[in-house]
């Protein structure tokens, strides 16, 4: 697709020549975001009807696990030959998931089509940056990247009380069926458009600067040795992690949980940019923000309520108000960015990116107190929360931005992939880890307090390590 020729040059995503491209992402992951939030909460249903509830946790991790390996395989095929055919790919495995899944007959077969929606899932999600970065001029992808952090986020709101009436008054195979159609959709949005791109870093593509990922050398190398091979190995590393993290014995869960770590950060180093685990200026860095930034935010997320519900004694409705108070405010923050990324645009967004990360701090530390103090009000970690997530917003549509600016056309599959992966392992690890935290001070005699007290001090030190990388975004000669 050639940019509009100069002095018809659209201000808006959605207008020609991008208006279908751009409904067709959007839609393509608020899908993925509806699935994610409807389907967690009909779960429980889900597994007490097909006998799951002994193995729970594997609904929910099928999909993240199955979402490694599809972020890494799109990324990858996406640089080889362009987004199209990733993408179809992707959204019809989706589909085929959320068939299986609709209409299993038990928990097995139920994991199975979770297991296919997490490889449609990861696909899009990393797909949707490519596009964007491949299809759209550079002065409109700031807004692009905001406008998907909305895609997201909306659905997250409304996706639960869907997700229930269909549940309630259909059939929870609803939830699934529903989906179908819309997939299909959003497939005749995007594909057309995409197809028209050719080659990643043919002509009419900017020239970004030079990115120090490594070539991908899935060509030269064994099949074990590939980065989808080695995203395999990222999957049953982590799965393992999770699997300790979820025992209380801590004779069984200290070597399942070094064994884990030890395969996946061995695993990492194929399947991200080079010098990611080094923090290496550019490409990496972002990588490794997006890690900080997530585990820091869904981290946090995942355990405002268990707190407001378990030690302030609020209802269920009243503890998701922290819940829908970050994803509102994390719209605005991306949507403000967006707007004033122009000031940015060729420089490094090193300041941006610290100060929603310093707003993301205040925002756990707020939270945290109306958590787990008493004298504080408890309605004050809704604030704080409002807080973080406006700092969220900032600083993930400017660490996005800047990181995918900086990557080569034809290695934009990889970064966009890597930043995907990351944000998937870090939800998936923090989880694990807060849940472990709280199993193991059950076990041991201790509170609910003492566990989250662990756990927000964790991830208030992800933000304060996030302060400190936002600077090396981009390489001293910028």
């Amino acid at each position: 697709m050639s940019p509009p020729a100069s002095g018809t040059r659209p201000e808006s995503v959605f207008a020609a020549p991008y208006t279908a491209l751009t409904w067709g992402i959007v839609l393509s992951v608020a899908l993925v975001a509806f699935e994610s939030m409807g389907v967690a909460t009909v779960l429980p249903e889900i597994a007490g009807r097909l006998g799951g509830l002994n193995a729970y946790g594997w609904g929910l991790s099928a999909l993240m696990l199955a979402n490694l390996i599809g972020t890494v395989a799109a990324g990858r095929a996406a640089d080889r030959g362009g987004p199209a055919r990733p993408l179809a790919a992707g959204l019809a495995v989706f589909a085929v998931g959320c068939a299986v899944a609709g209409s299993a007959a038990n928990w097995p077969l139920f994991l199975a089509g979770r297991f296919l929606q997490g490889l449609g899932v990861g696909a899009v999600m990393a797909l949707a940056y490519t596009a964007i970065s491949l299809a759209y001029p550079q002065r409109l992808r700031a807004r692009m990247f905001a406008l998907v952090s909305g895609g997201w986020t909306v659905p997250s709101l409304v996706g639960p009380t869907i997700a229930a009436v269909i549940s309630d008054h259909v059939s929870w195979r609803g939830v699934f069926v529903l989906l179908l159609p819309l997939i299909a959709v959003a497939a005749v949005l995007a594909l057309p458009q995409l197809r028209r791109l050719g080659q990643p870093g043919g002509a009419g593509h900017p020239s970004p600067a030079a990115s120090s990922a490594a070539a991908p050398a899935a060509e030269k190398d064994p099949w074990w040795s590939t980065p989808v091979a080695r995203s395999v190995l990222l999957a049953t590393g982590t799965g393992i992690l999770l699997a300790g993290l979820q025992l209380r014995q801590l004779a069984l869960l200290v070597p399942l949980v070094a064994v884990g770590a030890g395969t996946a950060v061995v695993a990492l180093r194929r399947v991200t940019p080079a010098g990611t685990l080094s923090v290496r200026r550019g490409v990496p860095a972002g990588v490794v923000l997006r890690f900080l930034l997530c585990g820091a935010y869904f981290g946090s997320e995942a355990f405002l309520p268990l707190g407001l519900v378990r030690l302030r004694e609020l209802s269920a409705t009243e503890a998701g108000l922290g819940l829908s108070a970050g994803a509102i405010t994390w719209v605005l923050g991306a949507a403000w960015q967006g707007r004033a990324d122009s000031r940015w645009s060729g420089r490094s967004r090193a300041v941006p990116i610290a100060a929603g990360f310093a707003a993301l701090l205040v925002g756990i530390v707020v939270m945290a107190l109306g958590v787990l103090v008493d004298a504080v009000p408890a309605l004050t970690a809704v604030a704080g929360w409002a807080i973080g997530g406006a700092g969220m917003g900032v600083a993930f549509n400017a660490a996005t931005t800047d990181a995918m600016e900086q990557a080569p056309a034809d290695r934009q599959g990889e970064a966009s992939g890597s930043m995907q992966l990351a944000q998937t392992l870090a939800v998936a690890v923090l989880s694990g880890l807060g849940g472990a935290a709280v199993s193991l001070s059950a076990a041991h005699g201790g509170s609910v307090s003492v566990a989250l007290t662990a756990t927000f001090a964790l991830t208030a030190a992800l933000t304060a390590a996030g302060i400190l990388a936002a600077r090396r975004i981009r390489p001293n000669a910028a």
